[in-house]
């Protein structure tokens, strides 16, 4: 246990507690929603189920395409509702990177969860009243940003919006009011490095002394996580949640890299085989299931998340027996292309590449058909470098030959030519050919 938090009692109950806490409180959600909620009154209609005794696995899953499909036939906001419109204040829409963008609304109660989740997220990694957060992004319709900067303001901590500036202007804040605290995507972490040096400011002597990353897998990918903490002289925690779903996992501080908790006291983890739709054994990859239990105005239930991941359960030694996610999340269930015969995910790619210290920047491309999958990797080349961009490009395709056992056509492309991202990176680009 962290000798600066101390544990509330949900978060140090014991399996079997915790799984008694999580019943009652499924039984508490389902009795409001199931009187109201049309969603998933019409979804459970057939289906006799006591929350504190059955299986969960009686219930159906809950898809994205059901939601998707939900709020077409009911504009704008879908059937997925609790109370009625005038309960709800707060509107937050999803990226859209897995499909068609969703909006999603919550009631005050339901906020105030929202809130009460990052308020775990941010005590696990020490984060206290005493803090100064900068949060490094625009203030768009994505709940993260707006749910992390509600977090730290009901902790009580001091919280810099850095929405609107720059990112020399961000670093100009940050270092000015000494922020201790940042929040971010890994792929910003590393781009504000980058201008940081570009600048001459010294970022590892500022007082910033842990980033919370969410966003992308680069927070549990070793190499990236590396090179952010090489950079910053600050300790990354990783951090996983969804618009959807809600801010549900944290990185605790005695086992850093080594995954992510889910917030058990609040949430209900499943992992399946895609495939087969049956759990898999504990510490095997399959597909995160999960089912949010404070969020009563647009609640989830058995939700396949299309996130790949290892689930495993201890007592960990941070005092906590809530599920962690080995590695993080993986990467998407359906990101997964084959080369050659060989099952490729981007997260390994993207450890293979961020080992080169020489490599600013890097996009892949996917060409998939009737043929051969063609793989194209474009680098940009840090100013600084031991050798020649070729020389980069024939070092970069041999390492990952040797990892992952496909050959790319690796080019080096100018400094300043592939997208700097804010928010969720797009580097891995897939192509259909006829």
């Amino acid at each position: 246990m962290q000798e600066s938090y101390f544990l509330p009692e949900e978060e140090s109950l014991d399996a079997a507690a915790l799984r008694a806490l999580q019943r009652r409180k499924l039984s508490a959600m389902l009795r409001e929603v199931l009187a109201q909620n049309r969603f998933y009154r019409q979804k459970f209609s057939n289906i006799q189920f006591d929350p504190l005794n059955d299986q969960l696995e009686k219930l159906p899953f809950t898809t994205r395409a059901e939601l998707e499909q939900d709020q077409l036939a009911h504009p704008p906001f879908g059937s997925n509702l609790t109370f009625s419109a005038e309960r709800y204040v707060r509107y937050h829409q999803t990226s859209g990177s897995s499909g068609r963008p969703m909006c999603w609304l919550d009631t005050a109660e339901s906020w105030q969860w929202f809130c009460k989740c990052w308020r775990i997220i941010f005590a696990a990694a020490g984060v206290t009243a005493a803090d100064r957060i900068m949060y490094a992004f625009s203030f768009g319709p994505f709940v993260g940003f707006w749910g992390a900067f509600a977090g730290g303001n009901s902790l009580g901590a001091l919280c810099l919006p850095g929405g609107g500036l720059s990112t020399v202007a961000r670093l100009h804040m940050l270092l000015s009011n000494q922020a201790t605290v940042v929040c971010c995507t890994p792929t910003y972490a590393l781009h504000m490095a980058q201008v940081a040096a570009e600048q001459k400011m010294e970022l590892r002597s500022s007082a910033v002394r842990a980033i919370i990353v969410a966003g992308e897998p680069g927070g549990s990918i070793p190499a990236t996580r590396k090179q952010i903490e090489d950079a910053w002289g600050a300790r990354v925690y990783d951090h996983t949640g969804m618009t959807e779903m809600g801010a549900c996992g944290f990185e605790c501080g005695p086992r850093p890299g080594e995954g992510v908790h889910i917030i058990e006291s609040e949430y209900i983890a499943e992992c399946i085989d895609p495939n087969t739709m049956l759990p898999v054994a504990p510490g095997q990859p399959g597909e995160l299931i999960l089912t949010n239990l404070g969020r009563w105005g647009s609640p989830l239930i058995r939700y396949r998340t299309g996130d790949r991941v290892r689930l495993t359960r201890d007592r960990c030694a941070c005092g906590r027996s809530f599920a962690r996610l080995e590695g993080g999340v993986l990467g998407r269930v359906d990101d997964m292309f084959v080369v050659r015969g060989n099952n490729v995910f981007p997260t390994a790619v993207e450890a293979v590449l961020r080992g080169f210290d020489e490599l600013a920047e890097f996009r892949c491309t996917i060409a998939e058909g009737t043929g051969l999958t063609q793989v194209t990797i474009e680098i940009e080349p840090a100013k600084a470098m031991r050798d020649g961009s070729a020389a980069l490009c024939h070092r970069v395709a041999t390492a990952l030959h040797e990892s992952l056992s496909f050959r790319a056509n690796v080019v080096a492309v100018p400094a300043g030519t592939l997208p700097r991202f804010e928010l969720k990176a797009r580097r891995f680009v897939r192509k259909k050919e006829c």
